[in-house]
């Protein structure tokens, strides 16, 4: 059973940075591609980025396009979302979430792993 972790949220100021980490165990990361998702109260969950499994690329949604990287370290077994000019819309709790080999768009069905969570803040 493959096991996600985030971590790195917390509270920062319009126009800051913060670079989340998910930590992922239970089976061999570039078999997986990894996505993040936020949620926030009342609404639903909205994918972010994904990278996928050996082939590393990459993907963004609109509103994470030029302000967020997506990256990885099979080595490390860590898959990292760093997240800069942060505004007030970003605000939420953060997942990671794995599916097989390819990433399979926002829509969070598709993704059969999931991590507990981080929270991230943006406020003056």
């Amino acid at each position: 059973q493959l096991q996600l972790v985030e971590s790195g949220g917390g509270m920062v100021q319009p126009g800051g940075s913060l670079r989340l980490s998910c930590v992922v165990s239970g089976g061999p990361l570039d078999h997986y591609a990894i996505a993040w998702f936020r949620q926030t109260p009342g609404k639903a969950r909205e994918g972010v980025s994904c990278a996928s499994g050996a082939e590393t690329t990459t993907t963004y949604a609109d509103s994470a396009r030029g302000r967020f990287a997506i990256s990885r370290d099979n080595a490390k077994r860590t898959v990292y979302l760093q997240m800069n000019n942060l505004n007030t819309l970003d605000t939420g709790v953060y997942y990671c979430a794995a599916t097989y080999y390819y990433c399979s768009g926002y829509e969070p069905g598709p993704y059969q792993f999931w991590g507990q969570g981080t929270q991230v803040t943006v406020s003056s």
